[in-house]
């Protein structure tokens, strides 16, 4: 689990793609503390698992279903990318909870100065706009932002200069693809009221019923 709140920019050294798995190698500073082997770190908003690392480097597998859902597939040798260590028990929440299961792809179509800050605007499959709320969370890339506003296929977000400097979002130029993982609450509260529906649909089914409708003789 994470919070959405970048501790460093990466740079990508290699991505390696084969048939049926990618290998991701980066170099870091911040996330490698600590670091051991297994350890889960969010690469633009992604969890996955060090199988090796350096004083400098670590490395982590990507399987098919991640690079099918984010962009990582687009990552180049010199591409600065968000990190951040998994949430540990007695730290600070900053963001919101990021589970790093990357929900699909969005693109930036505007990118504009708002006073002190900047407005990004993302396109965005129906699938995923469906639990984006003005004043929600979601993560783009990783990063913890509140949404400001929706549309029929577009979300935008406000971006504080201090986010735009320490991210990738200030790299990004208008077309680019990011990453977009829904606020898990709301993905919850659906399931819970589709699994009641289903029940209450289940209880409307009696004998007489059956029988009305030609179930039963």
């Amino acid at each position: 689990m994470f919070t959405g709140i970048v501790e460093e920019l990466g740079l990508v050294k290699l991505l390696s793609v084969r048939v049926d798995k990618a290998q991701l190698r980066l170099s870091a500073q911040t996330v490698l503390a600590d670091v051991k082997l297994g350890d889960s770190i969010a690469v633009n908003g992604v969890c996955l698992t060090v199988v090796s690392f350096s004083a400098r480097e670590f490395a982590v597998d990507v399987m098919p279903e991640t690079l099918r859902r984010s962009n990582l597939m687009e990552l180049k040798p010199g591409d600065a990318v968000n990190l951040e260590r998994a949430l540990a028990f007695g730290g600070r929440l900053g963001g919101h909870l990021v589970s790093g299961h990357v929900d699909g792809i969005g693109r930036i179509t505007e990118r504009r100065l708002e006073g002190n800050a900047v407005l990004y605007r993302f396109s965005t499959p129906t699938e995923i706009l469906r639990y984006i709320i003005p004043k929600g969370s979601v993560a783009v890339d990783g990063i913890s932002l509140t949404v400001t506003d929706t549309g029929l296929d577009w979300f935008s977000v406000s971006v504080i200069p201090h986010t735009v400097s320490h991210t990738t979002l200030g790299r990004k130029k208008e077309g680019e693809k990011v990453n977009l993982e829904n606020d898990l609450i709301g993905k919850y509260v659906e399931r819970l009221l589709f699994a009641q529906r289903d029940v209450k649909q289940k209880e409307d089914i009696s004998v007489d019923f059956l029988k009305q409708n030609g179930f039963l003789q």
